[in-house]
C-alpha cells in the first residue's frame, strides 16, 4: 500500500512513524507534518529519557494498542524519531487520517 503520508514508510513490512518532537509543551498533541515527520508537542522533560518513554504511551495509547507495539528505532537522544508500530498499516494509515479530519472539523 502506498499512502500519502509522508511521515509513514514500511520498513520489512512494518510501518514506521517519522517524528519530530518537541519536549515541556504544556499538553501532549500532534501538531500538524514539518519536514515529512509529524510533529508532536510532547509533555515531558527530555531527562533521562522520560520524554521517549513518554512519547511512545501517548502514541500507543492514540492508536488504541499495547506499549510494547512500539519501539524507538531512530533518535534516542534527539528531537528527530523513527518510531516502529507493529500494527497493519492500514490502521496506523486510518489513524493519520483521523487526524486531519479533526484539524479540518476545527478549523472550519
Amino acid at each position: 500500500m502506498t499512502t500519502r503520508w509522508p511521515c509513514l514508510s514500511l520498513h520489512d513490512g512494518v510501518p514506521w512513524l517519522a517524528l519530530s518532537v518537541q519536549p515541556n509543551a504544556r499538553r501532549t498533541a500532534v501538531d500538524g507534518l514539518h519536514d515529512g515527520a509529524l510533529r508532536i508537542r510532547l509533555a515531558a522533560p527530555p531527562v533521562d529519557g522520560k520524554a521517549n518513554a513518554a512519547l511512545m504511551a501517548w502514541l500507543a495509547d492514540a492508536l488504541g494498542c499495547p506499549k510494547r507495539a512500539v519501539t524507538l528505532v531512530r533518535g534516542q537522544t534527539g528531537r528527530s524519531k523513527s518510531l516502529a508500530i507493529d500494527l497493519p498499516e492500514q490502521r496506523v494509515v486510518d489513524w493519520l487520517d483521523g487526524l486531519a479530519a479533526m484539524k479540518m472539523t476545527r478549523s472550519s
